[in-house]
């Protein structure tokens, strides 16, 4: 395998049962119950927006984007980004995070947030969010939370718990109707 052989796509539905492969390998049947995973039930990710590296058929990685709210705040949230372990440690995580963030950016999205370790993604451009700014619906280290800004003043509006922009918006629809 050389690294000139890793194409980079956007994700379809025929990688859907690869990528869950990878995701279970790299993060086992405990992800279920984290609090990212719990706002990505509330409704579909972002295909558009999210992304594989393949080395010829075969999808060795992935990133997915997520639109979220928190407050007045709406963003996408990136992740999972797994990597088969064969493949890692060449740069092909942080080439999809690249790729997701460039094309979040084209798509008008004003922030991008995760659930991660700041040394792997700070270089990549995020910071950590202030402590109590936003929370998440089942408990997480606080020094994970991170965003990367790309409309100055985004992250300031994520304000509170973090949930599927679905959610907010149908919460949003039923408190109109009261």
């Amino acid at each position: 395998m050389s690294l000139a052989d890793v194409k980079y796509l956007p994700e379809n539905p025929a990688h859907d049962p690869e990528i869950e492969a990878i995701n279970d390998e790299a993060f086992g049947p405990g992800r279920f119950v984290l609090g990212a995973y719990k706002i990505r039930e509330g409704g579909p990710h972002e295909r558009a927006l999210s992304f594989v590296a393949v080395d010829g058929d075969i999808v060795v990685a992935s990133v997915r984007m997520t639109r979220i709210a928190a407050g007045s705040g709406r963003a996408l949230m990136l992740g999972p980004l797994a990597v088969r372990p064969t493949f890692k440690n060449l740069g092909i995580g942080r080439r999809l995070v690249a790729i997701a963030l460039e094309a979040a950016a084209k798509a008008g999205t004003p922030a991008v947030m995760l659930v991660g370790d700041e040394p792997y993604y700070g270089p990549l451009g995020f910071k950590r969010i202030p402590r109590g700014q936003i929370s998440m619906p089942r408990p997480v280290d606080l020094d994970r939370l991170l965003s990367h800004e790309i409309v100055p003043g985004a992250v300031a509006r994520l304000v509170g718990e973090v949930c599927h922009a679905d959610q907010a918006r149908i919460a949003a629809n039923v408190a109109a109707m009261a």
